[in-house]
C-alpha cells in the first residue's frame, strides 16, 4: 500500500515538473529556421514564398500564424498579431489553417496550434514559436528586421531637414 502511495506520488510529482517545463517554453521565440525538409542540396528549406502563403510577402517582415478551427489560444494570437503588424511599416500578418494545408505542416514540422513564424523580407524563416507569443515578445522578434519610425537627427554642422 505504502509503495503503491509512492509511486502515485512520483508520478504526480514528475507530471508537475513537465507542465510546468513545456508551460515556460510555450510561446517563446527561438532564433533560426526550424528543421525542415532537406532540399536536393542538402541544405534546410525554410523559406517560404507568396505562393506558400497565398499572399503578398511583407517588404520588411512577415508574421505567419498555423491555427485550426479548434484552436482556443489561436484567437488572442491573431488579434496580437494583427495589432504588432498594424504598428509597423511593412509588416504583414497572414493566418494559415493548419487543417488545410498539411504539405506545409509537414514540411516545416508544425506541430502545435499556434505555431507563430516571424519570416524576413526574402521569406526566410528567422524566428519560430510554439504556442501563443506574448505581444513584447513578438515586437522583439521583429526587432531586426523592421527600420526604427523615428528619424535620425542630423550631426554638428549637417544642414536640417527642410532648409
Amino acid at each position: 500500500m505504502t509503495g503503491g502511495l509512492i509511486a502515485v506520488a512520483a508520478a504526480v510529482a514528475v507530471t508537475i515538473m513537465l507542465d510546468f517545463a513545456l508551460r515556460r517554453r510555450s510561446g517563446r521565440f527561438r532564433a533560426g529556421p526550424p528543421k525542415t525538409a532537406r532540399t536536393a542540396a542538402g541544405g534546410v528549406a525554410a523559406v517560404l514564398t507568396d505562393a506558400d502563403l497565398g499572399s503578398r510577402l511583407g517588404e520588411q517582415a512577415t508574421l505567419v500564424q498555423f491555427s485550426t478551427a479548434f484552436c482556443a489560444p489561436c484567437r488572442p494570437t491573431r488579434q496580437i498579431l494583427a495589432q504588432v503588424a498594424g504598428m509597423a511599416d511593412g509588416v504583414t500578418h497572414v493566418e494559415i489553417d493548419a487543417a488545410s494545408r498539411l504539405d506545409l505542416v509537414r514540411r516545416l514540422r508544425i506541430t502545435t496550434t499556434p505555431t507563430v513564424l516571424v519570416l524576413g523580407p526574402d521569406g526566410a524563416v528567422v524566428r519560430r514559436a510554439a504556442g501563443p507569443p506574448r505581444k513584447a515578445d513578438v515586437i522583439a522578434a521583429l526587432g531586426p528586421l523592421t527600420e526604427p519610425r523615428i528619424p535620425a537627427v542630423p550631426g554638428p554642422g549637417a544642414p536640417a531637414s527642410g532648409q
